[in-house]
């Protein structure tokens, strides 16, 4: 597939059923553009006003959450795979200033989303139009050769076809749903654009934490983990994870993210996170 790439001046992936203590992320103020089935939501707590449909896959708490657990620098180049709107990519930039943010995404519509995004949030983003899943020929090409970044995140669709309903909405579904080939093949992408010792940072479903370690094991190491469950009582349903290529560190787990408390109130750190008020444990160098 072509990748075209704009440079935009001055300017957590939704769950299927998004954790956290709302069903939105901030439950944020929302103005709609029904003719244009376009919606203008306020991530962090408002530091961030993102434009993306009012159907079909939305930004939510995993992209935020993402951004908070990764570890980027001042004068990094971070690349967002699979970019969406923007959501994530754009997260880490307002954290984190002075990187060089380049945001994938395959949809040209989204990735025109996401670019808008960046101009009117005034965060300088390079926006690809690209699969993820491309030989190395399309991604050098759009400017991302071997060995070319500091930082990738990733939020790859994760869902298992075997129990997802299919969704009659294209995007929806290429944003939700795994191939066999799915993560082996983002992180293939992530392994293959990083510098040695980059830093790679992606949330996956709990129950798939041994497809990543699997897809991990070629390249990368010093991987370290962050179960997220909805409360004290339940499973992990999410897991966020940091690896480093050619990292030699031995994988660590670290304690558990409550999104919400024995109580049934929202996690107040959870909720300073989202707010964009901190950053968590995996973002830490």
């Amino acid at each position: 597939m072509p990748a075209s790439a704009t440079n935009c001046g001055p300017m957590t992936r939704a769950f299927s059923s998004e954790v956290g203590p709302g069903s939105r992320e901030e439950n944020a103020s929302k103005n709609e553009s029904p003719a244009a089935g376009i919606t203008e939501d306020g991530f962090l707590g408002g530091q961030l006003r993102l434009r993306q449909p009012r159907s079909g896959h939305r930004a939510g708490h995993d992209a935020i959450l993402l951004a908070a657990a990764t570890p980027a620098r001042s004068g990094d180049r971070v690349v967002d795979l699979g970019s969406g709107v923007g959501a994530a990519g754009l997260a880490v930039a307002r954290r984190v200033g002075g990187i060089d943010l380049v945001l994938v995404e395959i949809d040209p519509v989204l990735a025109e989303l996401a670019r808008n995004n960046a101009g009117t949030n005034a965060i300088m983003a390079q926006v690809i139009v690209l699969d993820v899943e491309a030989g190395a020929a399309a991604f050098d090409d759009a400017g991302l050769g071997s060995d070319s970044a500091d930082v990738v995140l990733m939020n790859p669709p994760f869902n298992d076809p075997s129990r997802h309903r299919a969704s009659p909405d294209g995007v929806r579904e290429r944003a939700h749903v795994a191939t066999a080939t799915t993560l082996a093949g983002w992180v293939h992408a992530a392994r293959r654009i990083l510098k040695s010792n980059g830093q790679l940072a992606l949330i996956w479903r709990a129950d798939g934490i041994a497809e990543v370690l699997a897809a991990l094991d070629r390249g990368f190491g010093s991987v370290e983990i962050l179960p997220v469950h909805g409360d004290v009582t339940s499973p992990a349903i999410r897991i966020l994870v940091r690896a480093t290529k050619g990292g030699r560190a031995p994988t660590r787990l670290h304690a558990a993210l409550l999104l919400n408390e024995e109580s049934g109130v929202p996690n107040k750190w959870v909720q300073e996170i989202l707010a964009g008020k901190g950053e968590l444990p995996l973002a830490r160098r």
